[in-house]
């Protein structure tokens, strides 16, 4: 009963973790979003930008593949 316990309590906790990847998804989108409204507003200053936009999906994404590895390790822990 108790193996069962905590196993159930492994999956739960991977599915939470789970959550993370999706707010990334969301997360890439608001900093894409924004950067695609700012240089619809001032086209000359996009391109001094673009690097700035690719820092901030790096990051975004970065925790999600965090959230991912932090999932894979609840499930197939021992």
């Amino acid at each position: 009963m108790e193996g069962d316990i905590a196993s159930m309590g492994q999956f739960i906790g991977a599915g939470l973790a789970g959550i993370g990847s999706g707010a990334a998804a969301i997360g890439v989108g608001h900093v894409a979003g924004n950067f695609l409204a700012g240089a619809l507003r001032n086209p000359t200053a996009a391109a001094g930008q673009t690097a700035t936009l690719f820092i901030g999906i790096a990051f975004a994404e970065a925790l999600g593949i965090f959230s991912f590895l932090v999932a894979l390790l609840l499930m197939f822990a021992v």
